[in-house]
C-alpha cells in the first residue's frame, strides 16, 4: 500500500497502527466488541426449559400432592424434572458444539498493522485500523476509503439495491456491505454498538430454536389444549370435591385428570430433537447458522446448484493455449504472466494461470478493471506494453466478424467438451475506459479444466430419487455447463440456456426457468431473479454457492448453503456453512431434516392422544360424578411406559419419512380417534368394575389402568410403524415393565394397584383393550406414513 496523508496521530496507510497504539484504543474501549449470537446463553436455554406454561402447572400440582399424598402419587413432578433436565443438557452440548463451529465459519478480517498485513477475528478491530479489501470481503466496520483499485461494493444487504457502487478515497463504507470487485483499503471510523449495520452480521449468523414449521405446528396444538384445560379441570375439580370421600381423594383425582391432559414432554423432545439434528449435522462438518435450515432443506423440492466450487473442485489447471490469428504462444504468454503478477486477489482461473505462467516481465500497471461477474472480464493497462483483457470470450470480440466467429468457434469446441475457455486480447485503449477497452484484438484461448468433485453424481442421483428437482446455474459458457451437468446424469443437461438470452422476468421468464435445468452466463441479478421465480411457482428453493456472484440468490432463497472456502459474504447470508465444502453433505442434512419433522410427528401423536383420553376421562367423570378411575401414580406408570420412554427413544431414531404439509391434520387425525378409543375403554372397563360390588375403588382403577395400557400400547404400536426388529424389541421392554410391576408385590403396592380375587374382571379388562389396541392399529393404517 502506498502512503497517503492522514490526520494527526494516526499512523500512515503503510504503516496502519502501531501495536502501542492498538493497545491504547484497545484500553479506552474503542474496540469491535459486538455480541455474538451463534446460540442462546446458557441463561436463556435454562429459562427456556424451565419457565414454560406446562411445568407451572405441573411444578404446582406437584407441591399439592406433596402436601396431601404420598410420595407415589407426587411422581410426575420427578419425571418433569428430569425430562427439563435432560433438555438443558441436550440443549446445552448443542450450543457448545455450535459455539466451536461457529469460530470456525465467521470471517476473519485482514488489516494492517505496523506495516505488516495480518488476519485477526473481528473482535480485534479498533478505531482507526486499516483494513484491507479484496473481491468477497464482507465489512464488519464503518469506514472511509483510503486506497482503491476498481473498488465495487455491494450494499444490498443495507439498502436494497443489487447494483455495486463503485467506490473511491475518501468514500464511506458501511459494516453489513462486501466488497465485489477490485482492491483497496479502508480506514475504521466506527466499531462495535456504533457501526452502521452492527447487528447486521450477528443476525445473520443467529442459531434459534424457534420460528420453524414444525414448532409454530405444535405451539397451534398446544394453545388449543391450553384453552381445553381451563373450563375441563374447572369442572373435574368442583365435582371430585363434591362427591369424594375425603379432601385427600378429591385433590388427588383432580390432579390426576389434569396430569393426563398435559402433553409436558412434546416441547421438550422437540428442542432435544433439533438440538441433537444441530450436533449431529456439526459432525458432518455442516453449520446450521439457523435452525429451522434443518428442516427448511428437509422440505426444499428445488436445489440451485452453482457450478464452480459447489459440483466441481475449488481448483483449475491451465491445459491448452491456443494462439489466434498470426498471434503465436510467444505473444501470449508474457501478458499472461503479468496480469497473474498485477493481480492482488486472484480468483481460481487467474491462480491457475499464474501457476502456468510464473515467469513475469516486470511490465509497470497504468490501470486496472478487475473482474466483475456482471461484465465477465477484468484487465489491466501496462503502458507501452498494452492493454490486456481476459475474460468470456463472447463478451470480448465483436459479434459478425469473421474472425470473431472463428474464435467463438474454436472457443465452443472446447466449451462443449466441458472446459473452461477464457480469451485473452489486447486492447485499442486503457481497460478502465468508460466504454472498456473495445476493439479487442484476440490474442489466444485459454484453456483451463476444472475436476468434478467425486461425489457430485451421487448427490445429484440422491435427489432425483427423492423427488427434487437439481437447477445448475452458472456464469460459465453454457456449453461448459452443459458438458459438466450431462457427465454428472443431470436431467435436461443437452439443452442448456444461455441467460444473456432471457427475457425481463415475465410468464415466459418463469417458464423457461421452470422447464430447463442447465443454465449458463448468469449473471447476479438473474440468479436472484431464479430464485424468485421458482418462489413464484410455489416451489422451496435451496440455493448453493460459494462466490460474491451468489449472495443475492442465497439471500433471497427459502435456504441458503454456503460453501466454507466462500468468500465471508456468502457464508454470512447462508443458513448452513458446509465447512469442508462437501456438496455432499446435503443429503445428510435432508436425512437429518426428515427424522426431526416426521419423529416430532410420531412423539405428538402420543402425547396429544394422552390428552384427548385425558380430557374425555375428566369430563366423563365430571358427568357421571364419580371418582377419577386414576392415582397420580397410575397414569405415571402407564404414560412413562407408553408415551414417556417409547417417545424419546423415537425421537431421536432414524426416520426417512418424507415430508408433508398439514402435519397438525394427520397428528389430529390420529389422535383424536386413538383417544377417544382409549377413553371408552378404560373408562367402560372402570364402570363395569364399578357394577360389581365385590369389588372397591383400588380394584375398579387397577382395571381401568390395565385396559389404559393395553390400549396404548397399541397406539405406540400403530405410532412405530413400521415394526423393524428394534421397534418390536422396544414395545416388548414395555410390556416386560408393565409385567414386572404387576408381578413384584412391592412394586405393586408402591403404584397402589390391586389384582386380589377378581381376576376375570381384569381379564375382561385386558382382552376390551387389546380389542381396543387392534382397532388403533388397524385404523392408522389409513394415515399414511410416508416411510420410504
Amino acid at each position: 500500500m502506498t502512503g497517503t496523508d492522514t490526520p494527526a496521530g494516526v499512523a500512515p496507510v503503510a504503516q496502519g497502527l502501531t501495536a502501542a497504539e492498538v493497545a491504547e484504543r484497545t484500553a479506552r474501549g474503542q474496540v469491535n466488541t459486538v455480541a455474538r449470537g451463534s446460540s442462546r446463553t446458557a441463561a436463556d436455554i435454562v429459562r427456556a426449559n424451565v419457565f414454560t406454561f406446562f411445568n407451572l402447572i405441573v411444578g404446582s400440582l406437584f407441591v399439592i400432592m406433596l402436601i396431601v399424598g404420598p410420595i407415589q402419587d407426587a411422581l410426575f413432578g420427578l419425571v418433569a424434572v428430569a425430562n427439563t433436565a435432560i433438555g438443558i443438557v441436550q440443549e446445552l452440548r448443542a450450543k457448545k458444539s455450535l459455539d466451536e463451529l461457529a469460530l470456525v465459519g465467521r470471517p476473519r478480517v485482514a488489516v494492517v498493522r505496523d506495516g505488516r498485513r495480518q488476519e485477526i477475528e473481528p473482535e480485534g478491530v479498533v478505531l482507526d485500523d486499516v483494513v484491507a479489501l479484496s473481491s468477497g470481503t464482507q465489512l464488519v466496520v464503518d469506514g472511509t476509503v483510503i486506497e482503491a483499485e476498481a473498488l465495487e461494493v455491494d450494499e444490498s444487504l443495507l439498502t436494497g439495491e443489487s447494483d455495486p457502487v463503485a467506490k473511491q478515497p475518501g468514500d464511506p463504507v458501511m459494516s453489513g456491505s462486501f466488497a465485489v470487485a477490485g482492491n483497496g483499503a479502508f480506514r475504521v471510523t466506527a466499531v462495535g454498538e456504533d457501526a452502521y449495520a452492527a447487528t447486521l452480521a450477528r443476525q445473520a449468523s443467529t442459531f434459534t430454536l424457534v420460528r420453524s414449521q414444525v414448532r409454530e405446528d405444535i405451539n397451534r396444538v398446544l394453545r388449543l389444549v391450553t384453552w381445553a384445560i381451563i373450563p375441563i379441570a374447572t369442572l373435574l375439580a368442583i365435582t371430585q370435591l363434591l362427591d369424594s370421600e375425603s379432601t385427600a381423594d378429591a385433590i388427588s383425582g383432580t390432579v390426576a385428570g389434569i396430569i393426563a391432559m398435559i402433553p409436558e414432554g412434546l416441547v421438550l423432545l422437540t428442542s432435544v430433537a433439533f438440538a441433537v439434528g444441530v450436533v449431529q449435522l456439526g459432525r458432518q462438518g455442516c453449520l446450521v447458522q439457523e435452525l429451522a435450515a434443518v428442516e427448511g432443506l428437509a422440505r426444499v423440492d428445488v436445489v440451485c446448484a452453482d457450478k464452480t466450487g459447489t459440483l466441481t473442485e475449488d481448483r483449475m489447471d491451465v491445459v491448452e493455449l491456443v494462439p489466434l490469428g498470426d498471434h503465436t504462444a510467444a505473444d501470449a504468454t508474457p501478458a499472461l504472466a503479468a496480469l497473474a503478477a498485477a493481480d492482488r486477489e486472484p480468483n481460481t482461473s487467474m491462480k491457475a494461470i499464474g501457476a502456468a505462467y510464473a515467469d513475469a516481465p516486470g511490465w509497470t500497471v497504468t490501470a486496472t478493471a478487475a473482474f466483475s461477474s456482471a461484465r465477465k472480464w477484468s484487465g489491466v493497462s501496462f503502458g507501452d506494453d498494452g492493454n490486456w483483457v481476459l475474460g468470456a470470450p463472447e463478451m470480448l470480440v465483436d459479434d459478425g466478424d469473421d474472425d470473431a466467429a472463428r474464435t467463438l468457434a474454436e472457443a465452443g469446441q472446447r466449451a462443449d467438451e466441458g472446459l473452461r475457455v477464457l480469451l485473452l486480447g489486447r486492447g485499442a485503449g486503457p481497460v478502465d475506459a468508460p466504454g472498456g477497452p473495445k476493439p479487442v484484438d484476440a490474442t489466444a484461448l485459454v484453456v483451463l479444466a476444472q475436476a468434478i468433485r467425486p461425489d457430485s453424481a451421487s448427490t445429484l442421483a440422491y435427489f432425483r430419487e427423492q423427488g427434487v428437482t437439481v437447477k445448475v446455474i452458472s456464469g460459465d459458457d453454457p456449453r461448459t455447463v452443459g458438458a459438466i451437468a450431462r457427465r454428472l446424469g443431470l436431467d435436461q443437461a443437452d439443452h442448456p440456456i444461455d441467460a444473456r438470452d432471457l427475457p425481463d422476468p415475465s410468464p415466459d421468464f418463469t417458464a423457461t426457468i421452470v422447464s430447463n435445468s442447465v443454465f449458463g452466463r448468469v449473471s447476479p441479478q438473474q440468479k436472484r431473479e431464479m430464485v424468485g421465480a421458482l418462489q413464484s411457482e410455489g416451489r422451496t428453493v435451496a440455493m448453493t454457492g460459494d462466490g460474491v456472484n451468489d449472495v443475492l440468490a442465497l439471500k433471497d432463497a427459502d435456504i441458503g448453503v454456503a460453501m466454507g472456502s466462500g468468500s465471508d459474504a456468502t457464508r454470512s447470508v447462508a443458513q448452513l456453512v458446509l465447512l469442508d465444502n462437501e456438496f455432499a453433505v446435503l443429503p445428510k442434512v435432508v436425512a437429518e431434516g426428515r427424522k426431526v419433522i416426521g419423529n416430532i410427528e410420531r412423539v405428538a401423536k402420543l402425547f396429544l392422544t394422552k390428552t384427548v383420553y385425558g380430557a374425555l376421562m375428566a369430563v366423563a367423570v365430571g358427568i357421571a360424578r364419580l371418582p377419577f378411575p386414576f392415582l397420580p401414580r397410575h397414569l405415571t406408570l402407564v404414560t412413562a411406559l407408553t408415551i414417556g420412554m417409547p417417545a424419546f427413544v423415537l425421537a431421536l431414531a432414524p426416520n426417512r419419512d418424507l415430508v408433508a404439509p398439514n402435519m397438525v391434520g394427520r397428528v389430529l387425525r390420529f389422535s383424536i380417534p386413538a383417544g377417544v378409543i382409549a377413553a371408552t375403554c378404560s373408562f367402560g372397563s372402570y364402570l363395569a368394575a364399578r357394577i360389581d360390588t365385590s369389588s372397591d375403588l383400588a380394584r375398579d382403577r387397577t382395571t381401568a389402568t390395565i385396559a389404559l395400557f393395553i390400549v396404548g400400547l397399541g397406539a405406540l404400536v400403530a405410532v412405530a410403524r413400521p415394526l423393524v426388529p428394534w421397534k418390536v424389541g422396544l414395545v416388548g421392554a414395555m410390556v416386560a415393565g408393565f409385567v414386572l410391576v404387576l408381578a413384584v408385590p412391592q412394586l405393586r403396592e408402591f403404584f397402589a394397584l390391586e389384582l386380589g380375587a377378581s381376576r376375570d374382571m381384569w381379564a375382561t379388562a385386558a382382552i376390551s383393550g387389546a380389542g381396543a389396541a387392534a382397532v388403533i392399529v388397524i385404523g392408522a393404517r389409513t394415515i399414511p406414513t410416508r416411510s420410504r
